[in-house]
């Protein structure tokens, strides 16, 4: 799967790079702000969702800055942070994250040494879906849970006023903002209508099984706009 920016077709993996460096610093401030505070309940509703032991040990993927891996820690778990991008993983080890520089698709750790795994906003950006969930559940121990967080796509009547924020308003924030925000705002729409469409959530959780998890379930939130999944290894 490619992704054009700017008329130049590029891997997600590398537009994902693209896109999220120049933003790192200010990250976590105006990825709250422009998701109307949202943000945050899907990241908490997912890790209150795994159900773990205090101690078990999980991988937070595509961890950026580290919130969701702060989160993990909060919930008396030993969490270790994982992000392909070299400025993401320095923003979540000034904030004492145990980060490691990784991908999705090729992660450095052995077969199922994880209790658990955690990822944000991670699948849009990866070659190939399939085979990403196949390595993320490849070092989950046998029973471990999976959990995601990604954007949703709210239907019926709120989708106009959606439609009307993610291609005006965000592009437009992102333009006052600055310091990478104006690509990234102008991108956000049409890449998330793109997933919602080839991958809806039953498909996904359809997928998620073909990866060897059982047990799937997912969560609407905030009418539609957030998508929350769990998942257990077979």
């Amino acid at each position: 799967m490619v992704n054009t920016m700017d008329g130049v077709t590029v891997s997600p993996p590398a537009l994902a790079s693209e896109l999220f460096a120049p933003i790192a610093p200010t990250y976590e401030r105006w990825a709250r702000l422009m998701s109307l505070g949202q943000d945050g309940r899907w990241r908490r509703a997912m890790v209150d969702g795994l159900g773990l032991a205090p101690g078990s040990r999980v991988l937070d993927v595509a961890a950026g800055t580290g919130s969701i891996t702060r989160l993990i820690e909060s919930h008396g778990l030993d969490v270790v942070s994982a992000d392909q991008s070299l400025e993401m993983t320095r923003m979540a080890k000034r904030q004492d994250a145990l980060a490691v520089l990784a991908t999705a698709e090729r992660l450095p750790f052995s077969d199922g040494v994880f209790d658990g795994v955690t990822f944000g906003y991670l699948l849009r950006y990866v070659d190939d879906v399939s085979r990403c969930l196949e390595e993320l559940v490849r070092i989950v121990r046998p029973g471990g849970v999976v959990g995601m967080v990604e954007f949703g796509r709210p239907t019926g009547g709120w989708f106009p006023a959606w439609w009307l924020y993610t291609r005006a308003l965000l592009p437009t924030a992102g333009a006052v903002i600055r310091s990478g925000w104006w690509e990234v705002g102008r991108f956000l729409g049409p890449s998330i209508d793109a997933f919602a469409e080839s991958q809806p959530p039953d498909r996904l959780a359809a997928a998620w099984g073909d990866a060897g998890m059982e047990d799937v379930r997912f969560r609407r939130m905030s009418l539609g706009g957030g998508l929350v999944m769990w998942g257990r290894r077979r």
